[in-house]
C-alpha cells in the first residue's frame, strides 16, 4: 500500500537527481520539524536545521524513556533518521522501524547499519495493523507522523498491544487549541487558506484533551504533555526558504499555511508520552 505524499515525491526525486542540493542534504536523515533550543537567536540556515532536527528526535526519545538494552519500535520511521539516532547513542538494543511506504524503507536500509551491539530492522507495514507479537517492545515512538495514520484510536490500541506492561509510548503531533477551534474554522473559511494535499493525507487534528482521553481508553497512563511550539517556529522559516531555493512553490505554500496556524495560536506542536498499564 502506498500513500500519496507529493512532498516525498519531490524529495526522493531531488536526492536521486542532485544529491548535493540543499533539499537533499536537509532531508538525508530526518523529515520532520526541528527543535531549536534558542529559537529567538537562531537563523534559517541548513546547519541550524540539521542540529534542530536531530534535537527533535532526541526530545521524543527522552519522552519514550529509552535506554540501553531495550526493544524499541519507531512507527512511521521514514528514511530511518530516528532509528539511526538510537543506534548511535544506545547499545544492546533491538531497533525496529515500521513504515507503510517501501520506497522510504529502501533508503533507510541502505544507510542505517547496526553498531554498538544493536540490531536494526526495517519492516513494511501499517501502523494500525502492526505485524508484531503482543508485548514485543519496551518503547514505541511515532515522531511527527501519526496524522498520516488512518486512525489515532486504532494506532493507540495497536501500540498498547505490542508494548509490554510498563512500556512507554511517545508521540509528537500537531494539536489544535480547543479554545480556539471556532477561530481556526472561521479563519480558514474567510481566508481561503488551505495547505492542500502536498504533505499527504491527514486525519483531523485532535483537540487539546483528546490524547488524554484516548490514552485512558486504551489502557495507558499519561506521563507528560509538553507544548514545544515556540521551539519549532524557526522550522517554518527554514522550510519556506528551502522550498523556494529549490523551485518547489507547493512546498512554500503548504509550509506558509501551517506557519500561519501556529503563529495565530490555533495549532500547537506537542510531545506526549504514556505508560502502558496491565491488560485486564
Amino acid at each position: 500500500m502506498a500513500l500519496s505524499l507529493p512532498y516525498f515525491d519531490d524529495l526522493l526525486e531531488q536526492i536521486a537527481r542532485t544529491p548535493d542540493s540543499s533539499l537533499s542534504r536537509a532531508f538525508q536523515r530526518h523529515v520532520h520539524w526541528g527543535y531549536y533550543a534558542s529559537p529567538e537567536s537562531t537563523d534559517d540556515s541548513l546547519d541550524a536545521y540539521l542540529v534542530a532536527a536531530e534535537a527533535m528526535s532526541e526530545r521524543v526519545c527522552q519522552a519514550a524513556r529509552v535506554r540501553n538494552g531495550l526493544r524499541i519500535l519507531d512507527v512511521g520511521c521514514g528514511v530511518g533518521g530516528t532509528i539511526a539516532h538510537l543506534n548511535e547513542h544506545l547499545s544492546g538494543c533491538q531497533l525496529v522501524g515500521l513504515n507503510i511506504e517501501e520506497r522510504q524503507l529502501v533508503r533507510a536500509r541502505e544507510w542505517v547499519k547496526p553498531q554498538n551491539g544493536n540490531t536494526v530492522e526495517f519492516v513494511q507495514g501499517d501502523a494500525c495493523a502492526m505485524p508484531f507479537a503482543d508485548g514485543q517492545f519496551d518503547a514505541v515512538m511515532a515522531v511527527e507522523c501519526i496524522f498520516h495514520f488512518p486512525s489515532r484510536k486504532t494506532f493507540f490500541g495497536e501500540a498498547r498491544r505490542v508494548l509490554k506492561p510498563g512500556g512507554t509510548l511517545a508521540v509528537s503531533d500537531f494539536v489544535v487549541d480547543g479554545d480556539k477551534l471556532d477561530d481556526l474554522v472561521a479563519w480558514t473559511e474567510s481566508s481561503g487558506s488551505d495547505q492542500g494535499t502536498y504533505f499527504g493525507p491527514t486525519t483531523r487534528v485532535p483537540s487539546s484533551d483528546t490524547y488524554a482521553r484516548l490514552g485512558r481508553a486504551k489502557g495507558f497512563t499519561a506521563l507528560a504533555d509538553v507544548d514545544i511550539t515556540p521551539e519549532t517556529m524557526p522550522t517554518y522559516l527554514f522550510w519556506r526558504k528551502l522550498y523556494r531555493d529549490n523551485g518547489i512553490p507547493r512546498g512554500v505554500q503548504g509550509t506558509a499555511h501551517f506557519e500561519e496556524t501556529a503563529r495565530r495560536g490555533f495549532i500547537q506542536y506537542r510531545v506526549l508520552s504514556f505508560e502502558a498499564g496491565r491488560k485486564p
